[in-house]
């Protein structure tokens, strides 16, 4: 069973789990009504109307991975997510994918950010904490992140979601798929690659250190969580990148570039 701790405000789900880490079952749940200081990857804050979407932080114990391949447990988190958005927003919206490293895409746009910290100990992971942000029940978004949509705005439902339930859900998809008794890193790995959003096709690329554009295929994604990228018109890859490292940007950046 899932221990869940709904609370009504909070700056980040994900800091108020590590203050309570040591003293949490693991598939712990945190669940916030309001979280005023949402964090994203690479820094991003992170927009939520309070109580229209999913805004919590799950505890992971005894993962079955090493710590160079913990990008196994933003594979897992990414598909759970996934699949629970493809569930509320079955039949609408168009094909759910999990964009490089694990962003939740409904088509070209937005609907879940996941955060991933993990506290190590040597080559172990002693515990990894899974922020995750799922845009359900909010029908406007304020802010300037790029393509923001939600379950009411694909689906055009009124909203009243069950946000616990949904919780709820993502977390035990999660716990199940890293049950150490049961896990099976090549199938995740292989679904994670499955789901990939931009799989196919050429697109667009920024090289953050020079801003440099280019075009692109995505050749594979490594068990670590590197990139690699095939040139439009090579037969050379280039060498990984760290998420961190690279975007993907539209066609009309890349002409700007």
């Amino acid at each position: 069973m899932t221990t869940l701790i709904e609370i009504d405000s909070t700056p980040s789900t994900n800091t108020l789990m590590k203050e309570r880490a040591d003293t949490l079952p693991d598939g712990s749940v945190i669940l916030a009504r309001c979280q005023t200081a949402g964090r994203g990857q690479r820094g991003n804050s992170w927009e939520a109307e309070p109580g229209k979407n999913v805004t919590m932080s799950l505890l992971l114990r005894d993962i079955p991975v090493e710590a160079r391949r913990q990008f196994a447990i933003s594979e897992a988190v990414a598909l759970a997510v996934a699949d629970t958005a493809e569930a509320l927003t079955a039949g609408h919206g168009g094909e759910v994918t999990v964009k490089w490293p694990n962003d939740i895409y409904v088509a070209d746009r937005k609907i879940a950010g996941i955060l991933i910290e993990c506290a190590l100990s040597g080559s172990v992971i002693s515990h990894a904490i899974a922020g995750i942000g799922l845009n359900v029940d909010q029908t406007r978004f304020e802010s300037d992140a790029p393509h923001p949509v939600s379950v009411a705005q694909i689906t055009g439902s009124t909203g009243g979601h069950d946000l616990k339930a949904i919780a709820e859900t993502i977390a035990h998809k999660v716990v199940d798929t890293l049950d150490a008794s049961t896990f099976d890193a090549e199938a995740l790995h292989a679904r994670y690659l499955s789901r990939l959003w931009r799989r196919s096709g050429v697109h667009c690329w920024r090289v953050r250190a020079t801003a440099h554009t280019i075009r692109a295929s995505i050749v594979t994604v490594s068990p670590e969580g590197f990139l690699t990228l095939l040139p439009e018109g090579s037969d050379t890859p280039l060498p990984p990148f760290a998420f961190k490292e690279i975007e993907a940007i539209s066609d009309s950046d890349y002409q700007k570039g």
